[in-house]
């Protein structure tokens, strides 16, 4: 998902066409995103390695959220829209993620779930506004540069399997240490 490359070359080109809506977010724009909100988690206190989480149904905003993790050597777990609070709840604790960032239209279920999670500690709505639980995400993302962090390194998902026990497992694969702009080989 590192788009400096093409941000730089083509800025304006499309990066993300929602087929639902027509919107588009180009390059630029994607580059931009991902800049303030690495540099809003780094503020927030997460360092290499750390995670967060990410709630969303089929949004614009969701490869964004990923690729700020893929920047700033942070992991992220998307988790599946179709889950219970409870099981949001499990995976956001058991991931020890510290940052939710989540939908208006899945708000009840974040909210239920944040109770199973008590090591988050900034919950991000993409669609605001700011409430008793949650900061507006483009709000809180805006303060912030459009250019990387200082300390870029690559990052990934955290995945989950259905597990064998009847939770998820959590499947925790090691980052390589390099920047963004290098591929990665799967291991």
């Amino acid at each position: 998902m590192y788009a400096a490359g093409h941000a730089s070359e083509d800025p304006d080109r499309p990066c993300i066409v929602m087929a639902s809506t027509g919107e588009t977010i180009t390059y630029g724009e994607f580059d931009a995103r991902t800049n303030r909100l690495a540099h809003l988690l780094r503020a927030h206190g997460l360092r290499d390695g750390d995670h967060y989480s990410i709630l969303l149904e089929n949004h614009p905003r969701f490869f964004e959220a990923c690729g700020a993790g893929e920047r700033a050597g942070l992991r992220y777990t998307a988790i599946n829209s179709h889950l219970t609070a409870e099981e949001v709840g499990y995976i956001l604790d058991d991931s020890a993620a510290k940052v939710l960032i989540t939908s208006r239209q899945l708000r009840d279920v974040a909210v239920a779930a944040l109770a199973h999670a008590p090591g988050v500690t900034l919950a991000l709505i993409v669609d605001g506004p700011d409430d008793d639980v949650f900061r507006d995400y483009v709000e809180a993302t805006a303060a912030y540069p459009s250019t990387p962090i200082a300390d870029e390194k690559l990052g990934g998902p955290m995945l989950y399997s259905s597990g064998t026990t009847g939770r998820p497992k959590g499947i925790l694969r090691a980052l390589p240490d390099t920047t963004p702009d290098k591929s990665a080989a799967l291991a």
